[in-house]
Order: structure tokens, then C-alpha cells, then sequence
């Protein structure tokens, strides 16, 4: 395990700003909206900021102002921020991103949490400042494990597991395949199916979760039905063309955001180019997308239910953003999740909760995490 530091080549910059400036453009859209992708006026405008507004090296002293590391696990390099607390009896959180998030997902909740929590932030293997594997099996299953070992070098042996996105899916694996160490998992939110049992007395959020589970399977899923088949294909445009990148990745944010359509109302511009350089500089477009090739099946047939999960049952605490895709009702997850101790619906926010809503997203997991001294009740 070492000290790392961030520390991008002037170089690369030059070139990051030489080919946006000299990116080929597509046709604009023929509609007067986003839903045919990401507007070429915004995305236009966006790379122009990209390349003579924004200042890469703020962002660079923000993430070097946190304690980095990267330690060999199972044969590669994984990077991590590990911010301990002062309090003596602060529970350690290994905190998980998912696909097209990073590590600066968190820097604004970092700094709260540090107050109540020792916390452990990697980036996933082909994510970030992690190494990008070079063989297969590289999956959700091999990433929890990861953790646990990264945890127990850490010297943490009882910790908690929190995350969005594959995140969720990482800790929840966690908490099945961990279960010894795990004093609890933090789901946002939990991948649980919707229940055939309840269809003739759904409420109204059940129904609109089912609609909005529909219209996503239709409209939303061609990005994560591309990476889990063909990553290689989109990769290379991912890692040579900084416009093509940036388009696939704000499309994202602005879908899943909870933003009334104006993505910057939830995230603002210099937010998501820190998030975009977490992919463009250390060439990460291909083997990010891989991860969908090694799990998003096994997540989606748990996401329909159509493959049966053992039950996990570590105190679990569920917070559901309004914005969300997957929004399951409480007695939905409780079918997978035995023992939810908190279950929270936050009134803003969609599925980038720490970046769009930090001060909710914090009292989300102090709630939980509070929560094993106080369970609330059923």
C-alpha cells in the first residue's frame, strides 16, 4: 500500500484541448428536446467551457487535499481515498460508486461524514485511478471481495458498506458474501423485484415505479444493452474522442437527474466535466464499460426477479431518491432484505444523491447507521 497523488501531465491537457477543439460534429438532433440524446447547441457549449473555461487543476489540489492510496489486490492496483474521523468511536464505511460516477461523486459528503465515520472511497477496477484489468472475471462478486481484503488490510474488521449505482450492487454482495464483518449495508436504492403477489393491491407508488420500470426498459437501456454485449466497440470511442465521451456520459446524468430537464439546475458544469476527466484522463472509456459485460446480466435478472437471490440478512437501511429508476416499495425489498432497520424517501433527488442532494444524502446514511443502536420500528 503507498501514497498517491495526482499529478495529470501539462501535456495531456494540451492534447485533451487540441481535439475538442477539433472535434467533427454531428447533425443536430431534428427535435426540440433531449430525447433523441444530448443537444449539439448544449454539448457544443459544454466542450467550449471544457476546453478554454474549465481549470482541471482546482479539481486536482480538491482531491489531493484527501489522503490517496493504492494497494494489490488479487493482482491489481486499486486507488482509494481513506479519510479517518477524530471520533474515537466512528464506524469505518467502505463507500462504492457506480457507472458513469467516480470518486468525486463524493466530495461534497465527505467532509460531513468524516465527522461520524472513518471512510474508505475506491474507485472500481477500470475506473479512475484504479488499474484497468486486462482479463476476464473482474465482476460484482470479485469487486466485494476486494473490498473485504482492502477493508481488513485497513485494519477494519467490522465496517459498513454503502453505495449507489453498482455500489448498491457491491455492497449488497457484501453483506451475502461478508456477512460476518458486515455490521450493515446502505442501499440507494435496494435492487429488489416487484412482488407478482401485490399486483391486485398496488399503491400508487407501485404503479408508477412499474411505469417508470417499463418506459426505462425501452428508452433508457441502450447505453448499459451496448457496454454488456460490445464494450470493445464503444470503447474506442470513448477513449479517443473527449466530445463522443462527454456526450455519453452527461446523457446520463442528465436522464437520472432530478433536474426538471435542466441538468445544470441539479449539477453544475464544472461537476460534470470532474466527472468526465475521472474517465478521459486515465483512458477509462472501454474498461469501465466492461463491468456490464462481466455482471449487468446477473443484475438485471435480479432486478425482474427472475433469478432468485439468497436473502440477505445483515441490518440493511434503504433509501429511495423520487428520481430514481428503480423505486421498489418497502414490501418489495423485505421479500430480499430481512432485516431493513431504516427505510428513507428523501423529497429530492435522483440517482447522483451525493452529488445532486449532499446534506440529504448525509442524513440518509446517519440515519441508518444510527439506526443499529435504535431500530426503528416496522
Amino acid at each position: 500500500m503507498e501514497r498517491f497523488r495526482i499529478e495529470v501531465r501539462e501535456e495531456d491537457l494540451d492534447d485533451l484541448r487540441d481535439r475538442l477543439r477539433r472535434t467533427r460534429w454531428a447533425d443536430a438532433e431534428t427535435v426540440d428536446d433531449w430525447s433523441q440524446g444530448v443537444p449539439l447547441e448544449y454539448l457544443k457549449e459544454l466542450c467550449e467551457y471544457w476546453a478554454t473555461g474549465y481549470n482541471w487543476r482546482a479539481t486536482e489540489r480538491r482531491l489531493n487535499e484527501l489522503p490517496q492510496f493504492r494497494a494489490e489486490i488479487d493482482g491489481l492496483g486499486i486507488h482509494f481515498m481513506h479519510v479517518r474521523s477524530e471520533r474515537a468511536d466512528a464506524v469505518p464505511i467502505v463507500l462504492t460508486h457506480g457507472w458513469p460516477g467516480s470518486i468525486v461523486e463524493f466530495l461534497k459528503v465527505v467532509p460531513p461524514l468524516s465527522e461520524d465515520f472513518h471512510l474508505v472511497v475506491p474507485s472500481l477496477p477500470g475506473y479512475g485511478f484504479s488499474d484497468r484489468p486486462s482479463a476476464t472475471g473482474w465482476g460484482i462478486e470479485r469487486i466485494a471481495d476486494a473490498w473485504a481484503e482492502l477493508m481488513a488490510r485497513l485494519g477494519y474488521d467490522r465496517y459498513g458498506a454503502a453505495g449507489s449505482d453498482w455500489g448498491t450492487s457491491i455492497s449488497a454482495l457484501a453483506g451475502q458474501r461478508h456477512r460476518d464483518r458486515l455490521i450493515g449495508i446502505h442501499l440507494i436504492p435496494p435492487l429488489a423485484p416487484p412482488d407478482p403477489a401485490t399486483f391486485d393491491d398496488l399503491t400508487d407508488a407501485e404503479r408508477a415505479a412499474l411505469a417508470d420500470l417499463d418506459l426505462a426498459a425501452v428508452w433508457e437501456s441502450g447505453y448499459s444493452r451496448e457496454q454488456a454485449t460490445r464494450p470493445q466497440t464503444i470503447g474506442y470511442s470513448l477513449v479517443d474522442s473527449p466530445a463522443g465521451l462527454c456526450a455519453w456520459i452527461v446523457e446520463k446524468f442528465w436522464s437520472w437527474s432530478d433536474s426538471d430537464g435542466d441538468i445544470e439546475n441539479a449539477i453544475t458544469r464544472d461537476e460534470l466535466l470532474d466527472n468526465v476527466m475521472l474517465y478521459w484522463l486515465p483512458r477509462t472509456g472501454a474498461s469501465s464499460a466492461r463491468l456490464y459485460w462481466e455482471s449487468v446480466t446477473q443484475v438485471n435478472a435480479w432486478i425482474a426477479g427472475d433469478d432468485p437471490v439468497d436473502k440477505i440478512d445483515v441490518p440493511t437501511g434503504c433509501s429511495i431518491f423520487p428520481k430514481e429508476i428503480q423505486r421498489p416499495s418497502r414490501r418489495w425489498a423485505e421479500r430480499r432484505f430481512t432485516d431493513i432497520r431504516y427505510w428513507g424517501e428523501p423529497p429530492r433527488g435522483g440517482h447522483f444523491a451525493a452529488l445532486e442532494q449532499p446534506d440529504l444524502f448525509v442524513s440518509e446514511l446517519r440515519a441508518f447507521f444510527g439506526s443499529l443502536n435504535n431500530p426503528q420500528p416496522s
